[in-house]
């Protein structure tokens, strides 16, 4: 039986698949399960209007999609929709397509959930986006103004290239920069209600175990720049992009999240199967350091929202993927599935958890 421990968020649940071989920690009355194993490199996932889940890789070039049929909270099937590509990381669903970036093409997949024995080979919106492989792993996803919003990260470590949010029509044309002096972000989401852009932001490498934090940035109009390469963090000039420049020009980070915990995937909760205060918050998937003297991440957070929507803090909701300097998986990105469960890739397992509420 697993072992009960105290402390915040203190229930440890022994995973019902014996391959998986980790506790995972969650609040009282949360379970999680596998819903899908021996899907490589498991990364973004998006919904399709016939519950059909599509998932994103970023190294293993492919496209998944998985279905639960029956019901029964597992995926018993999964077909593979495209495969030979560079870096599928960002897949997005609308009015019937599933969108595609990879590296430095927009891809648009047509009739796919009638057509996953023998998928359609895709059409090509784009080839012209920047082609360079460090931070390519592009994140896409409609906004609630029916624009077609992009992530090209900054190609280096610290440079003044990309580092932008873009946005453009459901075609690829009439591309806009709606944000400026975002380094990398893998993952962004509109609270719901409003047009606002919450995005997460992986901060520099090479300032420390402890510095710069990473973020948690609003977007609520276009054209605000947000600090890098000048700034990090609310008030940490750039030894060498600083100079000369002031953290008050530039917009400050909403949420300060740890150093090198590189957040991904962030969702708001909508549901009603989860407690009712949790609704409005957001989840935050942490991927995990891998230039820090003692691990951190690899968890998820949840990200408390006050009535003014504006972020109050932020605590630990599932752990375990870590333990001392070992770490058994890397949370991605999250899902909210129509039952108000929530789904979690964990691309170096290969898994897709579920994680549910039944109550005390």
């Amino acid at each position: 039986m697993p072992k009960i421990a105290s402390g915040l968020c203190a229930l440890l649940l022994a995973l019902a698949t014996g391959s998986v071989g980790a506790e995972l920690r969650l609040p009282p009355g949360f379970r999680i399960a596998v819903w899908a194993e021996g899907v490589r490199d498991a990364r973004t996932l998006v919904l399709a209007d016939d519950g059909t889940v599509f998932v994103g890789t970023r190294s293993a070039g492919r496209v998944y999609a998985l279905r639960d049929a029956d019901g029964d909270g597992r995926a018993e099937r999964r077909w593979t929709v495209a495969e030979g590509l560079q870096m599928p990381n960002g897949i997005a669903w609308r009015d019937g397509s599933l969108y595609v970036a990879d590296l430095d093409r927009l891809l648009r997949y047509d009739g796919l959930p009638a057509r996953l024995d023998a998928p359609p080979a895709p059409r090509v919106l784009r080839d012209d986006l920047s082609d360079e492989r460090h931070h390519g792993w592009r994140f896409i996803a409609f906004g609630p103004d029916g624009k077609l919003y992009l992530a090209l990260g900054a190609p280096c470590n610290v440079c003044e290239r990309l580092a932008e949010i873009r946005r453009m029509d459901a075609d690829g044309r009439n591309e806009e920069v709606v944000a400026r002096g975002i380094r990398n972000s893998v993952g962004f989401a509109w609270r719901p209600g409003t047009t606002e852009l919450w995005l997460t932001d992986n901060g520099r490498d090479w300032l420390g175990d402890d510095r710069p934090p990473d973020e948690i940035d609003i977007v609520t109009a276009p054209g605000r720049h947000y600090g890098y390469p000048y700034c990090h963090g609310r008030d940490i000039p750039d030894p060498e992009f600083g100079r000369g420049k002031s953290c008050a020009d530039y917009a400050p980070p909403a949420l300060e999240l740890g150093a090198h915990v590189a957040p991904l995937g962030i969702a708001f909760y909508t549901g009603t199967q989860f407690p009712a205060e949790y609704r409005g918050d957001a989840f935050v998937a942490e991927h995990g350091s891998w230039n820090r003297s003692r691990k951190v991440g690899y968890r998820v957070i949840r990200v408390r929202i006050g009535a003014d929507g504006r972020p109050l803090g932020y605590e630990p909701f599932a752990e375990g993927w870590l333990d001392g300097e070992h770490a058994s998986g890397r949370p991605s990105y999250l899902l909210q599935l129509p039952d108000g469960s929530l789904l979690l890739s964990d691309d170096a397992g290969g898994r897709l958890y579920r994680i549910s509420y039944r109550g005390p």
